[in-house]
């Protein structure tokens, strides 16, 4: 039952709209965006948003995707919250200033709007981009619909901002599928944001005594700053499943590292990310009225991997399909290796299904398939749907 002090509003909206809707709650100072399909959309909303005095920022036109990272850089070493958002070669564009966020731990937060990589050409979904960035030490959470990405995009900055972490976070949400699908959002009115993200009260560096950003550092520095960085990202696990017990106090909606469906019984489950997990879920329903046990891990937050959890679940299962939609070549499906390695002296073989690739079609009945197949035969370890 909601809470009577919950003040939900309902609007129709498409992902971009609710990511840039959420940005705006937010109350970054900066912005810079430069636009790229599937993502300009967003990008346009929040122009809108400065345009009109409904955001306080300074919208920064750049004329390249480096250069919009490298501008919210500064910015947010300076002491302002910042955002950007970008998608596919716009994020490979990007690379070099990513890794400089992360590496001198910046909070910031940044959306990709996910898409296939070249070459062959496409403008359609799939995670090989927004995986890329899997070792480049931010904080990643991907969304499963609309809601999602407008709810992770406020939570991303309080967790960024958190002083137990400082690390810059990515959202990702399903290029087309979400940035462009209308669908039923409650948002937060802007009162109960401002009281659940107060204003960042805090700089990197102190003007009063300046010092230099990103020096050469002797390898002993070096090892010592990486490790400070692994330790922020442990840290973070707790700080996500805080920051969503308290988004749940404020929104009625729940939040952390996985979600469980149908779970505690399951002889099967499978392992998504993403939009298609709500494919996945009906699949799940379908096969349990069949006789089938299945169950379903849905993954919130792909870096910190939450690889406790996905093995305490996963040790009583009898087999786990693990849904990828991006791929490392000469390696296999890259969300199944994260779920190999978690389950690493578990007895319970794990099944990479690889599919959507370039936005390649994956319904509900295909993942049913796959679920019917290995509850009969097992499956090979690793499937192409194509």
């Amino acid at each position: 039952m909601q809470s009577t002090s919950v003040k939900n509003v309902i609007k129709a909206m498409v992902g971009n709209h609710a990511v840039a809707y959420a940005v705006m709650q937010a109350r970054p100072q900066v912005l810079a965006v430069y636009p790229i399909t599937p993502q300009t959309t967003m990008l346009e909303k929040l122009s809108e948003y400065v345009d009109s005095g409904k955001l306080k920022a300074r919208m920064i036109r750049v004329e390249s995707e480096h250069s919009a990272m490298a501008s919210i850089f500064g910015a947010a070493l300076s002491g302002a919250r910042v955002f950007t958002a970008t998608a596919s070669q716009g994020l490979l564009y990007m690379t070099e200033m990513i890794y400089w966020v992360g590496g001198q731990r910046v909070p910031l937060v940044a959306a990709v709007a996910t898409r296939a990589i070249a070459s062959p050409w496409s403008i359609l979904d799939d995670h090989q981009d927004f995986m890329s960035k899997r070792d480049a030490i931010w904080v990643q959470m991907m969304a499963e619909n609309v809601q999602e990405a407008y709810d992770l995009t406020l939570q991303a900055f309080k967790i960024s901002e958190d002083r137990n972490v400082l690390l810059p976070v990515m959202i990702g949400f399903d290029g087309f599928i979400l940035t462009h699908t209308m669908e039923r959002v409650e948002v937060l009115d802007d009162e109960t944001v401002n009281s659940f993200i107060p204003p960042r009260e805090f700089n990197l560096i102190d003007f009063a005594d300046p010092v230099g950003i990103g020096q050469v550092a002797n390898p002993d520095d070096y090892i010592f700053f990486r490790h400070e960085a692994k330790k922020a990202m442990e840290r973070a696990k707790i700080v996500i499943e805080a920051v969503g017990k308290e988004f749940q106090s404020v929104a009625n909606r729940k939040y952390g590292l996985i979600d469980c469906y149908l779970c505690d019984d399951a002889d099967y489950l499978v392992i998504s990310m993403g939009a298609w997990t709500g494919d996945a879920r009906v699949a799940v329903s379908r096969v349990r009225e069949k006789g089938i046990k299945a169950g379903l891990v849905k993954i919130t937050t792909f870096r910190p991997f939450p690889k406790e959890k996905v093995k305490d679940i996963v040790r009583k299962a009898r087999g786990v399909i693990v849904m990828d939609r991006a791929f490392s070549y000469g390696s296999g499906g890259i969300l199944a290796q994260e779920v190999k390695s978690a389950c690493y002296g578990l007895d319970v073989p794990v099944y990479s299904v690889v599919g959507g690739l370039g936005g390649k079609d994956v319904r509900p009945v295909h993942i049913e398939k796959v679920i019917e197949e290995a509850h009969a035969n097992g499956l090979e370890d690793e499937r192409w749907l194509i």
